[in-house]
């Protein structure tokens, strides 16, 4: 069976899971799961919709097929690619977990576009069978086309129940300002400004301040990129309430195996070694605190 969005077509699959063309490119939805800290261990809080294309079978970068996509074709761009991870959501992700969705702000020019990308968002989760609650709208670091289309937006989408985030926080325009029109649920930061802040005594106390700041305030906030263990050591020291990156899981094309995730053995409710990498890097790799390395 297949469905039209614009120009492209999204095709479901005998297993439940779709793809989409774009001309020559084939997309597919990737996963990759957000680990929130609970009592000292980590558990499956999200999942991150990522978009993998490819062409002529062959994988490629998703910034070199955006790269190719003419500007006029964004819009319908965004559009297949949050119905190709809703629908994939639905077919393959546990029913409790929250749903991570990008949406370039440079796209959103006026009310109409962003009224009709509501209205398309709530028929794709009926069709899928989320509840709206589940989705946490992530606003990319690109510049807004409209600020008050995007303000717009925004509220209407909290008034239909999603929940909104500030992705990329300290890099290009998601900044404090963004922060403070959009009230975010939920900020995530950018990795390299992470690592960097990290990398010494003075950044990781304005990185746990800053962490501090949002808590206060109810916006949880979420480390990404992690590929150390240190890092994961020092995002837990600042305080961060969720964190994601290769360290603990990369991202997964659907139909992905990450429902284990949701079922952990009875006597524990962390993720186990088997399936996430994390337990076995944090042994074998030395932890790094401001800089320095330290004993495991």
């Amino acid at each position: 069976m297949s469905r039209s969005i614009g120009l492209a077509h999204i095709i479901r699959h005998d297993d439940g899971t779709s793809t989409g063309v774009w001309g020559i490119y084939t997309l597919q939805s990737a996963f990759q799961p957000i680990f929130a800290f609970k009592e000292g261990k980590l558990s499956v809080a999200a999942f991150e919709g990522l978009i993998r294309p490819f062409r002529h079978g062959e994988q490629q970068s998703p910034a070199a097929f955006f790269g190719t996509c003419p500007a006029a074709d964004r819009l319908h761009i965004e559009g297949l690619t949050r119905t190709l991870h809703l629908l994939n959501a639905g077919a393959c992700l546990p029913q409790e977990a929250s749903i991570f969705i990008n949406f370039d702000p440079s796209v959103f020019t006026d009310r109409g576009i962003a009224d009709k990308a509501l209205r398309d968002m709530r028929l794709v989760l009926h069709e899928a069978g989320i509840d709206p609650r589940r989705i946490v709208c992530e606003v990319t670091e690109q510049k807004s086309a409209s600020q008050e289309a995007l303000y717009d937006f925004v509220e209407a989408l909290r008034a239909n129940g999603f929940r909104i985030a500030v992705d990329d926080y300290g890099a290009d325009e998601s900044d404090i300002h963004r922060i403070q029109e959009l009230k975010p649920d939920i900020v995530k930061f950018d990795a390299q400004w992470i690592t960097h802040l990290m990398e010494s005594g003075a950044g990781f106390a304005l990185l746990t301040a800053m962490v501090q700041g949002f808590e206060t305030q109810g916006i949880h906030t979420v480390f990404e990129g992690l590929e150390e263990g240190w890092q994961l050591e020092l995002a837990e020291k600042a305080g961060a309430s969720m964190v994601q990156g290769y360290v603990l899981a990369r991202p997964e094309l659907a139909p992905t195996s990450f429902r284990v995730f949701a079922q952990p053995p009875a006597d524990e409710s962390t993720v186990s070694a088997a399936a996430s990498p994390a337990a076995s890097a944090k042994r074998s790799r030395p932890a790094r605190v401001f800089g320095r390395k330290v004993a495991p």
